[in-house]
């Protein structure tokens, strides 16, 4: 991830984040317990929203986002550790974690199938997977828009793809739906999973 991107990204979500967006975190979050696994920190946007948590790993690939995460930690009331590691491979024992969190992340990760199987590796048995993603619309009018946008999109906005199938991707990969809600006619969606 490039530092320019990483320089500006809250400065492009903060109407967002000011918005709905910190009330979808809020509520999703509220779900999370135990020792929680983030993937995907960013710019530690979510550090402030844990609150009945026993403590957060916040695992992040880009150093440059990692720097400006760390300004978020003072309003973090949680023990919260940032590593610089990828999803496709995380440097954590078998059933490690309670809680999984990925906000905003799949769009970005080059191999989710491969990052998924490790989400099912370091997660507890009887664990808590909670996503929050922008997907394909149901829509054929605007997906075929995400298509046709996402390769000028990508280059913008380092690696982020419009048109993922985050939902038929994360259940075809051995996780079962508890919840789904979507939001902003579908192109924003929360899930609540847990392994088959």
């Amino acid at each position: 991830m490039s530092q320019t991107f990483a320089k500006w990204y809250d400065f492009f979500m903060y109407p967002l984040e000011q918005g709905k967006f910190k009330q979808i975190r809020g509520e999703l979050l509220k779900k999370a317990h135990g020792k929680v696994i983030e993937i995907g920190a960013g710019t530690g946007i979510n550090f402030p929203l844990y609150k009945r948590v026993e403590s957060v790993t916040a695992i992040e690939p880009s150093s440059f986002m990692i720097e400006r995460s760390k300004k978020n930690l003072h309003a973090a009331s949680v023990p919260i550790d940032i590593i610089q590691s990828g999803a496709e491979k995380l440097p954590f024992s078998d059933h490690t974690f309670d809680t999984v969190v990925a906000t905003l992340v799949f769009c970005t990760i080059p191999d989710t199938e491969k990052s998924l199987q490790e989400i099912k590796r370091i997660c507890k048995p009887n664990g808590k997977i909670l996503l929050f993603e922008h997907v394909k619309m149901d829509n054929p009018y605007l997906a075929r828009l995400q298509k046709q946008l996402t390769p000028y999109w990508s280059k913008i906005c380092d690696g982020c793809q419009l048109d993922r199938e985050t939902v038929q991707t994360v259940t075809a990969n051995g996780f079962h739906l508890i919840e789904l809600k979507k939001y902003y006619h579908g192109l924003f969606v929360t899930m609540e999973l847990e392994i088959k």
